[in-house]
């Protein structure tokens, strides 16, 4: 089976944009149903990104997601030392306020491409790569190098043959 390991974009831009809680039941119930069969997981940094607003994104997931849908980060400390260690030596593209907002330790992104590759898992994000940026490091280019697959929200779902 397939698990994917989902951004926080994956949940804020679906409630706050695409698939609000209120109108889109059918997406929430899916992703209900993935994260408690183990399709979908995240990560403890998503989490704390998630929950510093008190919504009700925050409220649904503290009702909806498993105890164990939030992976702990810590078990990617050594490739994520690697993919900052990447990230600062880049210092010729990107300027230093994106490699200080990737390598930070509260910012979930470089937490996510660790986990994905030392656990061989897709990334679902919104985000679009950007390589000739120079004010961001996005996901999809700090995937590349470490040959972790980034995909969006819906072709995850149509992967998977879902509907909803």
């Amino acid at each position: 089976m397939a698990v994917y390991i989902v951004d926080t974009n994956f949940f804020i831009q679906a409630h706050r944009d695409r698939y609000p809680l209120d109108v889109a039941i059918g997406f929430w119930e899916k992703v209900k149903e993935l994260a408690s069969n183990g399709t979908i997981v995240s990560l403890d940094k998503v989490k704390d990104e998630i929950f510093k607003n008190e919504d009700a994104l925050k409220e649904w997931c503290l009702a909806n997601l498993p105890s164990n849908f939030f992976r702990d980060s810590a078990e990617a400390l050594v490739k994520y030392v690697e993919i900052i260690n990447w990230a600062v030596s880049k210092g010729d593209q990107y300027n230093n306020k994106a490699i200080e907002e990737f390598s930070s330790a509260d910012e979930a992104d470089a937490w996510l491409v660790a986990y994905g590759c030392i656990n061989g898992l897709s990334i679902v994000t919104y985000e679009i790569g950007s390589p000739n940026s120079k004010n961001k490091i996005k996901i999809p280019d700090a995937c590349m190098p470490f040959s972790v697959r980034t995909l969006k929200p819906i072709d995850m779902f149509r992967e998977l043959g879902e509907r909803f």
